[in-house]
């Protein structure tokens, strides 16, 4: 894997944004190898691709590809914030492809991979509307904020222009699916307990009474349920989520078993 970006390609661009924009791409689509399944090259979508830049033809994962200059820093700018918490909840949201450049010298310095079950809306950020004189007044952008990324979600394909292991690179994905597998688990439990609280609210409020004492949270489970608008959503715990459950009849092992 080489880090030089090949400056023959934009020699009749004079934008900085498209020389960064074709450099870029050109560079994963010749250089990085799908972290899920570990085929040596993926593919690059038709520009303008409403949700991925590359794909996976071996184990169809996509990947959205964002670069930043000199510096990874703290947040990403994104696009519109509405578009990207649809996003988070849909059946392909895309992983995405961080890369760190140094214009100047044409290196990549960083190239990282942020799989897609670690995106959930508390590390969205609202950016203010647009001014009314602007253009498009009133449309509201965001930003991802990598600092509430947890360390485990950050996957260094290079760090600071040292190459990893591509053992090392796949080793560290596996151990990320089972965040991916109790995400859909607490999708499905978050869209019963809506479902059901809505039916009979009194009852659900019953067995929150009952098993709040314990108070055990589950975060990832506080995150989840408020993409889904569920009240008081940090007042859930995974006591109180099992007793809802069984008070319906729900077979919980069976659940997690179709996932």
């Amino acid at each position: 894997m080489k880090l030089n970006l090949n400056e023959q390609l934009v020699t009749h661009y004079k934008s900085a944004s498209q020389k960064a924009r074709i450099l870029t791409e050109q560079w994963v689509d010749n250089s990085i190898f799908c972290p899920n399944c570990g085929r040596l090259n993926i593919d690059k979508y038709p520009n303008n691709q409403p949700v991925a830049d590359f794909y996976c033809s071996n184990c169809k994962e996509e990947y959205e590809l964002k670069s930043k200059q000199n510096t990874i820093g703290t947040k990403i700018v994104d696009g519109a914030y509405r578009t990207m918490l649809e996003r988070l909840t849909s059946s392909n949201n895309p992983n995405f492809f961080l890369l760190n450049y140094d214009l100047s010298n044409l290196e990549v310095i960083n190239f990282l991979v942020i799989p897609k079950h670690f995106f959930v809306p508390e590390i969205i950020e609202k950016r203010k509307p647009l001014s009314p004189t602007a253009q498009r007044a009133g449309w509201v952008g965001c930003n991802i904020l990598l600092q509430s990324i947890p360390q485990t979600g950050k996957i260094f394909f290079i760090k600071n222009k040292r190459i990893e292991p591509k053992e090392k690179v796949l080793a560290e994905w596996q151990k990320t699916l089972f965040c991916e597998r109790r995400k859909k688990f607490l999708l499905r439990v978050g869209y019963l307990i809506q479902c059901e609280a809505s039916k009979n609210l009194e009852s659900v409020n019953l067995c929150l009474k009952i098993f709040m004492p314990l108070k055990k949270n589950w975060a990832n489970f506080t995150r989840t349920t408020s993409t889904l608008k569920i009240k008081s959503a940090s007042n859930y715990n995974f006591y109180a989520i099992r007793a809802i459950l069984i008070s319906y009849r729900v077979d919980i092992i069976g659940l997690y078993k179709r996932i």
